[in-house]
């Protein structure tokens, strides 16, 4: 990451807010060749800094629970636990974090799942699990996709993509709309081309599927980068105790920062948990002793610096594999 220069973070920048761009729109965006943004950006995700994919909403097959899980590990083993759990498909998200916990992970549990079987069985199976503490999600006030436009300037608003509030049925996806899912889900730039020839429709039909899944909110295309390839030092989640009176209004107040990747409510010591994604050190300073400081409703809170994210939308992310992989192969378990 060292190496990358201003034009490889605002093509990063650029395919994070709309991975499914041309290059040709990325090349009149940011005012260079083609040519260019082509040759870059394959460099770039060869290189593991970038992984688009396209994503189904989380309730598509029903109704689930979304637990946030903190666990402690055994000293030195945190790179081997992590990977472990990031071979399990019900887990969505891990990350390795800062401060009393040494990991959080996002479970999410078919409300048909024995959640004892999952959250107590399963997790103290992972050799160097320790203690965990697992937080239900009541409720998702914010994902944004956009933390990082800054880089590319605010004329990059009306290239992001539009991501319209789910509107549909669960369960309503047919085998067909799966197909395209799970094509897309590897590669979220394949073309239609590709994906028809691949399940064996038109090209017209594999985008027709996809872009209705995609107006409807049933689908959303998601690129996966390091934040620190776009310059940013500081990855952030926090746990906050707010009033219970005052718990929507603290939300929907942090919502508004670009800086809030993600905000929930959840059941536990903490009424919310705030992920925190700003370009410096100094930013995280104004951010806590100024932006925290002056939402009423907010009694304390306890925080985690993501030293390493493994796993988010349900995939490996690129840059950590390598990482993975070493940490899991020499003590004899599965690479």
């Amino acid at each position: 990451m060292d190496d990358l220069d201003d034009l490889d973070r605002r093509i990063l920048a650029a395919l994070h807010v709309n991975g499914r761009a041309s290059w040709t729109d990325i090349a009149q965006l940011l005012g260079i060749s083609t040519t260019t943004v082509a040759r870059r950006a394959q460099h770039l995700m060869g290189a593991g800094l970038a992984r688009v994919a396209v994503l189904p909403h989380l309730e598509h097959e029903g109704p689930i629970h979304v637990f946030l899980v903190r666990l402690t590990c055994a000293p030195g083993s945190q790179l081997r636990v992590a990977g472990l759990l990031a071979k399990n498909p019900d887990i969505r998200y891990v990350t390795i974090v800062t401060g009393g916990y040494d990991i959080v992970f996002e479970l999410v549990a078919p409300k048909h799942r024995d959640l004892y079987s999952m959250l107590v069985d399963y997790v103290h199976s992972v050799p160097g699990a320790q203690q965990s503490n697992a937080d239900l999600v009541l409720h998702t006030y914010k994902v944004s996709y956009d933390w990082s436009v800054p880089v590319l300037g605010e004329k990059a608003a009306p290239f992001a993509l539009h991501r319209p509030v789910h509107t549909c049925e669960r369960g309503h996806l047919d085998d067909v709309d799966r197909e395209v899912l799970a094509a897309l889900r590897e590669d979220g730039r394949a073309s239609f081309q590709s994906v028809g020839r691949r399940l064996g429709i038109s090209e017209s039909t594999a985008r027709r599927r996809l872009e209705s899944m995609l107006d409807r909110g049933c689908a959303s295309v998601t690129t996966f980068i390091p934040a620190a390839a776009l310059g940013y030092e500081a990855e952030i989640l926090l746990w906050l105790t707010v009033e219970p009176s005052m718990q929507e209004s603290v939300a929907e107040r942090l919502a508004g920062e670009r800086g809030v990747r993600m905000i929930a409510s959840t059941l536990g010591q903490a009424s919310l948990v705030c992920e925190v994604i700003v370009p410096t050190t100094a930013d995280l300073h104004h951010f806590t002793s100024r932006t925290l400081a002056a939402v009423p409703g907010i009694h304390s809170w306890t925080a985690g610096v993501q030293v390493l994210t493994v796993k988010r939308g349900f995939l490996m992310v690129p840059w950590a594999e390598s990482r993975i992989a070493a940490a899991l192969t020499p003590a004899g378990l599965p690479a």
